[in-house]
């Protein structure tokens, strides 16, 4: 399947020298949803900003829907939605007019039934006639993706999009995500929360320090990189561990109630019967275990600190 956006060696320095990108190659695939995670300064935003036009590349290629977004420029970013983190609103339009507006700059045919779906859709129906300058914060960010999602573009980018929307409002908000997904619509987000990318993603990308240090399918993703955590629940609690059982790096938590063995889901022996063998001959009893998969977050930060 064709990548509906193609980047390749793509660099940006800027006037100061500070690189921001470093040489990425990267596909996205039709109807996915691609989450970009990284620290703060890590170049997600000057990434999106390259694709969307609005930041110039030093080096490499972009194409948007088969378009090179510098030589096709205007039919590229045509396709492209963008929902940046600045809350930027014409403050004293109200909200009907200003998404209308931003439909016409792509020059599209007005579309009332359209825009009123799409505002009924974001639970902005009934605001429609306020002044943007009005509305809580949760509100001007949903003008915002509406804004975005006018010109019914093919391709939608949600810059921290639920940054400062409260719980209700972000469950809304990524209903509508999963919606334009089925419908064909490209996602691609930043997030900091990254329970949501957790949920929501179908691929996660990681930059660090300007690069792409890892992406792969979410699923592949926490197997090939997470670990197991086996916590087992004593009948005793211990003070310390028997010398002998070094090797096995256990972990004592909660006042000696607890032992906690992490382990590869990789690796082909994961040793835990041989372990169980190692506590019954110790004595060491337990009364219930449970197992758990690393989180995203955890594989997250893990993959940061190690190329800090």
């Amino acid at each position: 399947m064709q990548p509906v956006i193609s980047i390749r060696g793509l660099e940006k320095t800027y006037a100061s020298g500070h690189q921001a990108l470093k040489s990425i190659d990267l596909d996205i695939t039709r109807g996915e949803i691609f989450a970009l995670l990284g620290p703060n300064g890590a170049g997600k935003t000057t990434l999106i900003s390259i694709i969307c036009g609005l930041v110039t590349p030093t080096a490499g290629t972009i194409e948007a829907g088969g378009h090179d977004i510098l030589r096709e420029a205007r039919k590229a970013r045509s396709l492209i939605g963008l929902v940046p983190q600045e809350l930027a609103t014409d403050a004293f339009e109200s909200v009907w007019a200003t998404v209308n507006f931003s439909r016409g700059l792509f020059g599209l045919p007005p579309n009332p039934a359209f825009v009123e779906k799409l505002l009924r859709d974001l639970s902005l129906w009934e605001k429609r006639d306020a002044r943007i300058m009005t509305l809580s914060g949760g509100m001007k960010r949903r003008v915002m993706i509406a804004k975005a999602l006018a010109h019914e573009p093919k391709i939608l980018f949600l810059d921290e999009p639920t940054a400062g929307v409260d719980v209700e409002l972000r469950q809304d908000m990524w209903n509508m995500v999963r919606e334009l997904r089925d419908s064909g619509v490209t996602i691609i987000l930043t997030t900091h929360y990254i329970e949501e990318a957790e949920e929501m993603a179908d691929r996660i990308g990681v930059i660090h320090r300007g690069q792409l240090v890892v992406v792969d399918e979410k699923n592949a993703l926490m197997r090939k990189l997470g670990r197991r955590r086996l916590e087992l629940h004593l009948q005793q609690p211990l003070e310390r561990l028997p010398e002998d059982l070094a090797g096995w790096r256990l972990e004592l938590t909660n006042d000696g109630h607890t032992l906690v063995y992490s382990f590869d889901v990789q690796q082909e022996a994961t040793g835990i019967a041989e372990l169980f063998r190692d506590l019954d001959r110790h004595g060491i009893d337990y009364k219930d275990l449970n197992s758990s998969q690393s989180s995203l977050e955890e594989i997250f930060v893990n993959l940061v600190r190690g190329r800090a």
